[in-house]
């Protein structure tokens, strides 16, 4: 039931020109060209060499026509996907403006089932459509998708967010007069169906790059909350165009329209690898500039040498066997001292403190001083070079009683014992 409502629905939401507008010929050299209907002039002129007519396979079977405009000036290029009740022959004067005023490559298609395009115009079609597009940027004319601006007006939001979904890398993404989902046109519902089209509603959340809304205030067919519905659940929202008094299908020829959409353009094409990193760290909260430095710096020890020991799990206080300070202050270590010298003897597994089985102390015949318990060449074992602790002060070895409280005499100084 659903599926059939689905269908139902399809045939509501395209209305393709009939005839056609246009019809591709191929030429005696093997190129294709455009040619009007209503005129017997080419579209454009043979000798210009700035459009390309192509002809792409779908994954779902169907052959569609495509244009792809050239502007030797272009740093982007741009994925025009048209509303439901256009082809290219009516989008050709459109098209070739916009490469000019936006200083950017242009390529348009038709959705199956329009103009020259085999198939039948559905929803799924047009998503495969708009991946047949990309894949000729792609691998015809190596547009990567960081060079990609992608466009949808009214109903070809859906094919747009579509493929915006899937493109994290996107340079942006243009929303024109464009819907929440097919059913919310119709109706106002709170709520998506199994059996609604296009459901922008659920897509715009996952796309990544900036995206600008354009809508007329006074759109009678597609109302101007979808285009803020939509604006405002983006992740990246650039400044909206709201159309004063606007339309559906009359917003090119307000001032306001190219004039914020070349600054659009200019600033995706000004926004470096280095502000789009900023922004994705903003996304996920992490450190950048001083605060990750503070942050490198702490995961340091106080001599400068990078740790590479286990931090105690409840305190998380770094070990580091190179500052001659004491591994673990925590008292959540439970960590218990050598009954006779007092030396640090922390079992925990978490942190890397001495143990007593490796305390040698000489039968406890230490200074007192606490400093003295954090020399490891004191409390090195049988292995050590013999030297015993000895007070900086007194030079007296193994004195229970030195109250000095400063440390013994192998800290940091070379004496004949060290």
């Amino acid at each position: 039931m659903g599926c059939f409502i689905s269908k139902l629905a399809s045939n509501f939401a395209f209305f393709p020109p009939s005839p056609p507008t246009y019809q591709v010929k191929k030429r005696d050299d093997g190129k294709l060209v455009a040619v009007s209907t209503t005129s017997s002039m080419t579209i454009p002129y043979c000798d210009d060499g700035s459009l390309d007519v192509l002809s792409l396979k779908t994954k779902r079977g169907n052959k569609i026509v495509a244009f792809y405009f050239k502007n030797p000036f272009a740093r982007l290029t741009l994925l025009y996907s048209h509303g439901n009740a256009a082809d290219l022959g009516q989008l050709y004067d459109l098209f070739v403006q916009l490469k000019a005023n936006l200083r950017v490559n242009l390529i348009g298609y038709d959705y199956s089932g329009y103009g020259a395009s085999s198939g039948k115009p559905s929803e799924h079609n047009t998503y495969a459509d708009i991946e047949a597009v990309y894949e000729c940027l792609e691998t015809q004319y190596g547009v990567s998708q960081e060079d990609i601006i992608l466009y949808g007006q009214s109903v070809g939001s859906g094919p747009t967010l579509h493929l915006a979904a899937r493109l994290p890398r996107l340079r942006g993404v243009v929303l024109h007069s464009a819907i929440l989902s097919g059913l919310r046109v119709l109706c106002h519902v709170n709520c998506t169906l199994c059996f609604d089209i296009y459901r922008n509603i659920n897509k715009i959340r996952k796309v990544k790059s900036p995206v600008l809304v354009i809508h007329g205030t006074e759109d009678d067919v597609v109302n101007w909350l979808h285009g803020d519905g939509l604006w405002k659940m983006a992740r990246d929202p650039y400044e909206p165009l709201w159309i004063k008094g606007g339309g559906h299908c009359n917003l090119e020829l307000y001032p306001d329209y190219i004039h914020h959409l070349c600054k659009f353009v200019q600033d995706m094409e000004n926004m470096t690898t280095e502000i789009r990193l900023k922004k994705i760290r903003q996304t996920l909260n992490l450190p950048k500039g001083e605060n990750a430095k503070a942050a490198n710096s702490a995961n340091c020890c106080c001599c400068g040498i990078k740790l590479r020991w286990p931090k105690c799990l409840k305190c998380l206080t770094p070990s580091c066997l190179h500052c001659l300070k004491p591994s673990c202050s925590c008292f959540h270590c439970s960590k218990p001292s050598c009954l006779e010298c007092s030396a640090p003897s922390c079992k925990c597994s978490s942190c890397s403190c001495f143990k007593c089985s490796s305390c040698s102390c000489f039968k406890c015949s230490s200074c007192s001083c606490f400093k003295c318990l954090s020399c490891f060449n004191c409390f090195s074992g049988s292995k050590s070079r013999g030297c015993k602790p000895q007070c900086p002060d007194c030079f007296k070895p193994g004195l229970t009683k030195c109250s000095c409280g400063v440390r013994c005499s192998c800290w940091c100084i070379s004496l004949p014992c060290c």
